[in-house]
């Protein structure tokens, strides 16, 4: 009994395997009146970039990490040997310890001078305290009266000179503490911090590297917001606004997504005249920086105008060009190349060229169809 039922359920399922998905049939060329829009490519590329630099010469001695990896802002990426520098901040500190001391002993001077003139001691002669004495008390009044000297020019000059020299020693301080200033600075610029959360996009030096000021040093990236960078004609630039949500197309999934005008750059390029435009994509988008993409920029010239649309089933795959085969006019098939536009509702693409309006194609064309071939009318 089983001998009998074991035949007729292979063939059956034989009929069931070798039966297409999906039969093939002709079907005609389906129209519709949309906005006119034009496919322009672009690049993925991060929300903010910056390229990191040396600002002294050194050896790099410190690399955070590799390309890839995540930091937050604030975090050391790239450090160079800043010893000689911290040498001559040392020597720079000494040099202050000293100009202080010249600055306390110059305003010392000149308080003796302002309570204790020079001008009115007289050379004391060596010997007793009597000379001395006779002089203090009679040679110098006499040369007074007698018009020899100006004690209060001579006070004058004396505290302008201790004035003068408090003044050299205060710039002589100040010199001192713009050179720790300056030496402080340069510590500061051996370090190369992430100004912002991010990765490291490229790295261009190793550890034991001697770099120059102004050498690059890592590409540090933005990723948690992207955006697609595109050449827009200048004639498409007046249809798009900042804060306007047009069509767009990762080379990932090729899922549709909306991106967000963000930035139109002011000028145009003067030999391809087109205006650079960023689109923003949603958070957490599939893809990455460097990605292809595509938009989809509004076109009012070409509005109104009718456009083909097929079912995504009739393109046959697998060669470097959509094809579909397309019924001629004694009734035979052809293999016509077609240029693809978007996605047109479920299961629909608009072509752009290949196809007219009243022609027919064949939908769910087999493996290996080629021209010629048309499917058996029932």
């Amino acid at each position: 009994m089983h001998r009998h039922l074991i035949k007729p359920l292979g063939f059956f399922m034989g009929l069931l395997i070798s039966a297409p998905a999906f039969s093939s049939e002709i079907i005609s060329v389906e129209t519709t009146q949309s906005q006119g829009q034009v496919i322009l490519g672009g690049t993925v590329v991060p929300y903010k970039e910056v390229t990191m630099t040396a600002q002294v010469p050194g050896t790099i001695k410190y690399l955070a990490g590799d390309v890839g990896d995540s930091f937050e802002a604030g975090d050391v990426l790239v450090a160079i040997d800043d010893e000689e520098l911290r040498a001559k901040r040392r020597a720079a500190v000494a040099a202050l310890a000293n100009a202080e001391a010249m600055l306390r002993n110059s305003q010392v001077q000149y308080s003796r001078e302002l309570w204790s003139p020079q001008s009115e001691n007289i050379n004391r002669m060596p010997g007793m305290g009597m000379p001395g004495l006779f002089d203090q008390m009679f040679t110098k009044n006499a040369g007074d009266m007698m018009g020899f000297g100006n004690p209060d020019v001579e006070r004058h000059a004396d505290l302008f000179s201790r004035q003068t020299g408090v003044s050299q020693a205060v710039s002589s301080v100040q010199q001192a503490r713009s050179q720790i200033e300056e030496l402080d600075a340069a510590i500061r610029d051996a370090r190369s911090v992430s100004p912002f959360d991010g990765v490291i996009m490229k790295k261009l030096v190793e550890v034991g590297d001697t770099v120059q000021p102004g050498q690059p040093l890592v590409n540090f990236a933005h990723v948690k917001y992207l955006r697609v960078q595109s050449e827009v004609p200048a004639r498409l630039v007046s249809n798009l606004k900042v804060g306007m949500v047009v069509p767009a197309y990762l080379d990932v999934g090729r899922e549709q997504v909306e991106a967000r005008v963000a930035q139109i750059y002011p000028l145009a390029d003067t030999q391809h005249h087109t205006v650079t435009v960023k689109f923003d994509l949603p958070v957490g988008v599939a893809g990455g920086p460097g990605m292809y993409a595509e938009v989809m920029v509004p076109d009012n010239a070409r509005s109104g105008q009718p456009r083909i649309v097929i079912p995504s089933s009739a393109v046959i795959k697998g060669g470097s060009l959509p094809r579909v085969l397309a019924i001629r006019g004694d009734g035979r098939s052809e293999m016509r190349v077609i240029r693809l536009g978007s996605p047109y509702g479920k299961g629909k693409v608009i072509v752009l060229s290949g196809l007219k309006q009243g022609e027919q194609i064949i939908n769910n064309p087999p493996a290996g169809a080629s021209s010629g071939w048309t499917p058996h009318k029932r």
